[in-house]
């Protein structure tokens, strides 16, 4: 029977990642919503802010297309946001073939327009736009497929998402402050914005009231009571929140666990929850070691951190997505990828490729990624990150057939080469075991056994002379029970 948690950091501590998510170990979400109507970069859900505020593309942008922002403001794209060809189970089944165990939205970004059928917030998409409930009807869809669903919250920013400054804006319209939240600040510094490096120093200045925190932890209460969510990701800006109000919503949460007879997870960033009582999450980010942890990385699958879709923006290749989440797996990692559909609600051709590519791989190669375990070593090869943690994406790396990744589970041990080895390959962690250890050397996809020797140098392996797949190739390594 699943314990009882108090709003307490000790007693939070105590609660442990679902077994469900150690096995599966991937997911999918999405960054759809009224921001998907102007469908400009960089940063596509950033629009809110920055068509408010001059110097920046997207404000440029807004007034040559839509006009200034005294006469057009963002409420004014809800009507625009019809989710038209939105079909959430079309998105969920494409969602499963990539091999993703668990998938879900956006619920609300922090431009503060609720993706569900909200009480709480007039704002929502019930009500207003697609005149739909987008997470109701994923969490559907979803949850047929098969799949734990999740929703992701980014709310808490919303309170300095707007520039309430701006007088001569619906911003600072008292009529539209569900949506852009309560007025406060209005000097704004410099009436230009916030220098990132008084950013910090200005939000300690200026911290939500009791009246915004409360209809924070009702949004989320809402979500949670109405849609039973398995995973809940922050964004950051919780941090910000009162600690009493982030202790109380996580306990209110874990304790469901009683009452829906199922594990629960929550992921959070930098140090905006206590240690120990959720799941550390790198933003386009991994670890460059093995840790005694687990963690996740949120990345996309376009290759400009757009979150949301915009039409000049490419997509990453397959292989690098697969590299993520073998690396990410090596060393106790997890992966959630996103995808942003297109204003209309399809799903870009780009991505559908990237998923389906994904699912490949997985359907030959997936034994050695779920239900398996990082091995004493999480790999080798020349090939090292120059930097880790959050945004380490900034300097990827390109891998090559010298490196490998290690997995396990039982008596097998899976060596991934992250490139197509040529020639005969020597393993040299593999000094690690004993000889005689070594039973049997196959490639998942291939049925013949291959030819394999133990030298001094490492497990020396002949590779077969016909590639099983695209991006990995997974050495199966079946070790004797000397027992």
């Amino acid at each position: 029977m699943p314990r009882t948690y108090e709003p307490t950091w000790s007693s939070l501590r105590d609660h442990t990642t679902p077994a469900w998510l150690r096995e599966k170990k991937f997911g999918i979400y999405t960054h759809w919503g009224v921001y998907s109507v102007p469908a400009c970069g960089p940063n596509g859900t950033w629009y809110a802010h920055n068509m408010y505020r001059p110097g920046n593309s997207q404000y440029e942008y807004h007034e040559k297309t839509y006009g200034p922002a005294t006469e057009f403001g963002y409420k004014d794209f809800i009507p625009m946001f019809t989710a038209k060809k939105f079909d959430a189970a079309e998105w969920a089944e494409l969602f499963k073939a990539s091999g993703a165990a668990f998938a879900g939205p956006v619920a609300e970004h922090h431009d503060g327009f609720s993706m569900w059928d909200s009480k709480v917030n007039e704002w929502n998409a019930a009500r207003m736009g697609p005149k739909r409930d987008i997470v109701g009807e994923l969490e559907k869809a979803v949850r047929a497929e098969g799949m734990r669903f999740m929703i992701a919250l980014h709310h808490a920013e919303q309170w300095w998402f707007y520039p309430h400054w701006r007088s001569d804006c619906d911003v600072s319209n008292p009529e539209f402050a569900g949506l852009y939240g309560p007025m406060h600040n209005l000097d704004g510094l410099d009436k230009g914005g916030i220098p990132p490096e008084r950013m910090r120093e200005w939000y300690w200045q200026d911290r939500p009231t009791e009246a915004f925190l409360n209809f924070w932890r009702g949004k989320a209460h809402e979500l949670i009571d109405s849609y039973r969510p398995d995973l809940i990701w922050f964004d950051f800006g919780i941090n910000f929140v009162l600690e009493e109000y982030r202790k109380e919503l996580l306990a209110h949460y874990y304790n469901k666990e009683r009452e829906w007879d199922r594990e629960l997870a929550v992921t959070y960033k930098g140090h905006d929850l206590g240690t120990g009582s959720a799941i550390i999450d790198y933003e386009l980010g991994r670890m460059d070691r093995l840790t005694y942890y687990d963690w996740i990385t949120d990345t996309s699958v376009d290759d400009q951190g757009a979150w949301s879709y915009v039409p000049d923006a490419a997509f990453k290749k397959v292989s690098t997505l697969v590299h993520n989440l073998i690396d990410n797996v090596s060393k106790n990692g997890y992966l959630l990828l996103n995808v942003g559909p297109k204003l209309d609600g399809t799903i870009p051709e780009g991505a559908k490729q990237c998923l389906i590519g994904i699912g490949k791989w997985l359907q030959i190669n997936g034994e050695a990624i779920f239900a398996t375990e990082p091995w004493l070593s999480y790999g080798e090869g020349p090939t090292k990150m120059e930097t880790s943690g959050m945004f380490s994406e900034q300097k990827e790396v390109e891998y090559t057939p010298a490196d490998f990744r290690f997995t396990c589970r039982d008596n097998l041990l899976y060596a991934t080469c992250l490139g197509w080895p040529e020639s005969r390959v020597t393993i040299r962690s593999m000094k690690k075991l004993y000889p005689g250890e070594i039973e049997s050397v196959k490639m998942l996809g291939v049925d013949a056994e291959l030819d394999w020797s133990v030298t001094e140098d490492g497990l020396e392996v002949e590779p077969p002379s016909t590639k099983p797949c695209e991006e990995a190739f997974v050495f199966k390594i079946t070790r004797k029970n000397p027992f």
